[in-house]
């Protein structure tokens, strides 16, 4: 009987063209980047229905172009400022690309059959070096910031039970009564991984902060809390970079008390980690490598494509992390104790190579060049938080701390700010996000971008002023004023 002939065979035999156009869709979209709108207002299309045939790669491409193509926004674009997303460098698209085509799955160091494990390794070793920790740290590759606080926190309830004689990767949490988390201002993305571990954010014992304009741990309260625990071992959840305003907690006053007290020491550094790379601001992360546990965003300044995140956990919790995560029911993946693997230390099975657009990030632009990015956005966020502080109409919910300006309109409503954001972000010029920092309402832009310039902070103040002029206009003659 003859083999049919499907539409992927001809894929195959056509795959120079297809790789040429997608190389062409590729570049004239990046090419553009800083010319695209930063909000799509384009309809939803109707959904397609899957037809009996395919139409081939070339055909669904032309296809993907026509309803979507011209209405995807510039989010990895030079003045994207929401969400603390970074924007994909050259380097870590083509690391991107390879780990699509090579499609491995790395496992295991030894005997599976291919070395992709070995480049994640060396990954995480080059990762260390750019920030500056010691290799008493092993890490590896997940989706983003929740997977990782997930992985570490999966390690840290293993260690919480462990103190208690238990293993609650086996026995589970029922009856369990030794779960005490101490944290100020965790993202919530932390909270969300104890909600998916079992522990739940009813267990998080608030910290107290300096108040004003601080999001940090008072560390008069911090240890209060852990005097009141009596003895009890307990987790902290501690910040490096905290959401609203790129505060950093104490961790030399954390690393003290640790010298006293019995806890697990975690800290999110999902965009503040990088501040490592700069000798200017490096000293915000003195004494972070006594932590046991660490959480990093890649796709945030490090600017390497959606999904991809890292964790690092001391390796003297190696034995922890293998009982939290290890496949015991699965015989084919071999001796546990003497054959190291990914597929035993974190939480996913199947991983595609993650590593990838890491490494060819990290060997293509060295510590230097990632400096060169920090220090180019932190500089521009604190020429926009100037611009704001002198502006008659603007003021700082906080200070400029590192790369987030996070502002407000003077004495206006609530309304009035929201429709601020919704017209500023409507024009499509630049992007940010909603603040809303102890009951006041405001704007967040995080710069992590490789591509922001000196033109696109020029380029933001005219679209300010130009809303804050449209805004004016509409409402100068509505009764009530809601300007104070």
């Amino acid at each position: 009987m003859k083999t049919p002939v499907y539409q992927i065979h001809t894929d195959q035999e056509q795959l120079t063209a297809i790789f040429d156009k997608t190389g062409d869709i590729s570049r004239n979209f990046l090419n553009r980047i800083g010319e695209l709108a930063t909000t799509s207002h384009a309809p939803q299309p109707e959904l397609l229905q899957l037809q009996p045939e395919g139409k081939g790669a070339l055909a669904a491409l032309e296809e993907f172009q026509l309803r979507f193509g011209d209405s995807l926004v510039a989010s990895t674009g030079p003045r994207y400022w929401g969400f603390v997303t970074g924007g994909a460098t050259p380097a870590a698209i083509m690391g991107d690309w390879l780990a699509g085509v090579y499609d491995q799955n790395p496992q295991a160091l030894t005997g599976h059959g291919d070395i992709s494990a070995r480049i994640e390794v060396e990954a995480i070793s080059l990762f260390l070096d750019l920030l500056n920790l010691p290799h008493t740290f092993s890490g590896g590759f997940v989706t983003g910031a929740t997977m990782s606080n997930f992985t570490c926190l999966a390690v840290a309830r293993q260690w919480l039970g462990r103190k208690y004689g238990k293993d609650l990767a086996r026995e589970g949490l029922a009856g369990f009564g030794g779960l005490h988390i101490l944290s100020a201002t965790p993202h919530s993305s932390a909270i969300k991984a104890l909600a998916m571990l079992g522990i739940g954010s009813s267990n998080v014992i608030s910290i107290a902060t300096p108040g004003g304009s601080r999001e940090s741990m008072d560390m008069a309260s911090l240890e209060e809390a852990a005097r009141g625990l009596q003895g009890k071992p307990f987790i902290v959840i501690s910040s490096a970079g905290t959401v609203n305003s790129g505060d950093f907690d104490d961790f030399k006053a954390i690393a003290e008390l640790k010298k006293r007290y019995d806890f697990w020491w975690h800290i999110d550094g999902a965009f503040g980690a990088f501040a490592a790379c700069s000798p200017e601001y490096g000293h915000l992360l003195d004494h972070w490598e006594l932590a046991d546990s660490i959480t990093v965003d890649c796709h945030k300044w490090l600017n390497v494509p959606y999904e991809n995140a890292v964790y690092f956990i001391k390796k003297e919790h190696l034995q922890l992390q293998v009982e939290s995560f290890q496949n015991s029911n699965a015989p084919y993946l071999g001796d546990l104790a003497n054959n190291f693997s990914y597929l035993n230390v974190l939480p996913e099975n199947s991983r595609r190579l993650r590593a990838l657009p890491v490494w060819f990030g990290l060997v293509a632009y060295g510590k230097e060049g990632y400096r060169g990015i920090v220090e180019n956005c932190i500089r521009l966020a604190r020429e926009l938080g100037q611009f704001i502080e002198e502006h008659e109409a603007f003021e700082l919910v906080t200070p400029v701390r590192l790369n987030i300006v996070a502002f407000t309109l003077k004495g206006a409503e609530a309304a009035l700010v929201d429709e601020f954001l919704h017209r500023l972000n409507a024009r499509g010029k630049v992007f940010m996000t909603p603040l809303n920092f102890r009951g006041r309402k405001g704007f967040r832009a995080a710069l992590v971008n490789w591509r922001t310039t000196d033109a696109d902070i020029s380029l933001a103040k005219d679209e300010l002023a130009a809303v804050l002029g449209e805004l004016r206009a509409a409402h100068q003659a509505t009764p009530g004023q809601r300007w104070h």
